[in-house]
């Protein structure tokens, strides 16, 4: 798939997406990278690409004409117009399942905003979906735009290798991940747990699960309404306190 993301700081995106994981796809060509700065489309000299807003106001709004023709100059030669995501704390909040869902398109354009926002006809003339990272203010959309495309790239195939592909899955199953450990066995008087050595790997699973569970009932408890609990989950959950009025035996 392809990320397009229109900005006015072209090298901040670059340089944020092009290391870890999803720079390697970008090398491999698993994943697609074009970022457009949009004050190439301004017809101003001094390439503004805000102004005032009407009715007054504190501070500047993004003119509508540079970002139509940098999306214009994006969507040029396409069969089919790509979503276009608008970064911004008034839209839905960003999770997991957004995330799977649109790493099933073939291409996604992001808008980055800036000042006090975007005039508001450009984003009803090119924008699909308006999304939020969560309930805060950010200086501009680039942040938001990178946080989405790493969650999305690692939902493509062939963007993750085998040795990295489980660091999600318990997140995708809406389960915290299970504590991790590795050499020394003894930390500042802190041990591995004894299981992890047994070399017995039905006693490791069991007990993997069982402190995603319990991670997720402490920290996250919310994710539970909607985790796939097995009779022995649900059973071990009660033992911890936790009560749900409808669930289904898998």
């Amino acid at each position: 798939m392809k990320f397009h993301v229109l900005t006015l700081f072209p090298d901040m995106v670059q340089n944020g997406l092009e290391t870890s994981i999803t720079g390697r796809a970008i090398e491999r060509g698993t994943i697609g990278l074009n970022v457009v700065n949009i004050r190439d489309f301004s017809h101003d000299k001094h390439r503004h690409v805000d102004d005032y807003p009407y009715g007054g106001g504190a501070g500047m709004v993004m003119q509508p004409d540079p970002i139509y023709e940098a999306w214009t100059h994006v969507t040029q030669g396409m069969d089919q117009k790509p979503r276009v995501i608008y970064l911004t704390p008034q839209g839905r909040v960003f999770r997991q399942d957004m995330a799977r869902d649109l790493a099933h398109e073939e291409e996604i354009i992001f808008l980055c905003g800036h000042y006090e926002g975007v005039d508001e006809r450009v984003l009803d003339e090119i924008v699909t979906d308006q999304v939020s990272i969560g309930d805060y203010v950010l200086t501009g959309g680039e942040l938001a735009a990178m946080v989405m495309i790493d969650a999305i790239a690692r939902m493509v195939p062939g963007v993750l290798t085998n040795e990295e592909s489980g660091t999600y899955e318990s997140f995708y199953n809406n389960l915290l991940e299970y504590p991790q450990y590795t050499r020394p066995p003894v930390f500042r008087g802190r041990e591995v747990p004894e299981v992890l050595l047994s070399g017995h790997h039905a006693r490791i699973e069991e007990w993997r699960r069982r402190q995603s569970l319990e991670r997720t009932l402490r920290h996250r408890p919310d994710l539970l309404e909607q985790a796939d609990l097995s009779r022995e989950d649900f059973s071990y959950l009660e033992t911890l306190g936790y009560k749900r009025d409808s669930w289904t035996d898998q």
